[in-house]
C-alpha cells in the first residue's frame, strides 16, 4: 500500500515517529513535508497529501498538525477524499469501519507518540465493512458531485 503523509511543524516530530510504523507496516511510504519545525500553513500540506489520494498516486493518506483540525477541513476540501479526525482508538477504527476513511488525521498536540502509533496501526488494519455504510458512502459522493458539478 502506498500512504502520502505530510504534516505542518507542529506535526514534524510526530509524523517522524509515524512514517516509522508504516515503514514497520511494509508501507511504500511518500513524505511530503514539512520536515523542519520553522512555522509553515497546514493548508499546503493538507493539499499536496489529499490530492496523490484524490488522483490514485496514493492508497491512502495522513496528515499532523497541532490539533488535526486545520488538516481535516484542508483534506475534505479535495474530491474524493474522506478525511477522519482520529484523537483515540475507537474513533480510528470506526472511521474505517463505516466511513471508509482514506485520510488519517492526528493532532500532534493533543496525542501523544504511543497513542499515535497505535492509532496508525489500528487505522491501517480495519476494513470497510460495507452493506448499509456502502450506501451512505454513496450518498456523500452524490452530495460532492452535486457541488462539483454546479461549481460551489
Amino acid at each position: 500500500m502506498k500512504v502520502a503523509i505530510g504534516s505542518d511543524h507542529a506535526g514534524v516530530e510526530l509524523k517522524s515517529e509515524l512514517i516509522s510504523i508504516l515503514n514497520e507496516m511494509k508501507m511504500e511510504v511518500l513524505d511530503l513535508g514539512t520536515n523542519g519545525p520553522q512555522s509553515v500553513d497546514y493548508p499546503d500540506f493538507g493539499e499536496k497529501v489529499a490530492r496523490k489520494v484524490s488522483e490514485g498516486k496514493a492508497d491512502r493518506g495522513v496528515l499532523i498538525c497541532g490539533t488535526g483540525i486545520g488538516m481535516s477541513i484542508v483534506a475534505n476540501k479535495i474530491p474524493n477524499i474522506r478525511a477522519s479526525l482520529c484523537n483515540d482508538l475507537f474513533t480510528a477504527k470506526m472511521s474505517r469501519m463505516h466511513n471508509d476513511a482514506n485520510v488519517l488525521v492526528i493532532g500532534g498536540r493533543i496525542v501523544g507518540k504511543d497513542l499515535a502509533k497505535e492509532i496508525v496501526r489500528v487505522w491501517f488494519s480495519t476494513e470497510f465493512e460495507g452493506g448499509r455504510h456502502a450506501n451512505r458512502i454513496t450518498k456523500i459522493k452524490l452530495i460532492e458531485g452535486r457541488f462539483i458539478k454546479h461549481g460551489l
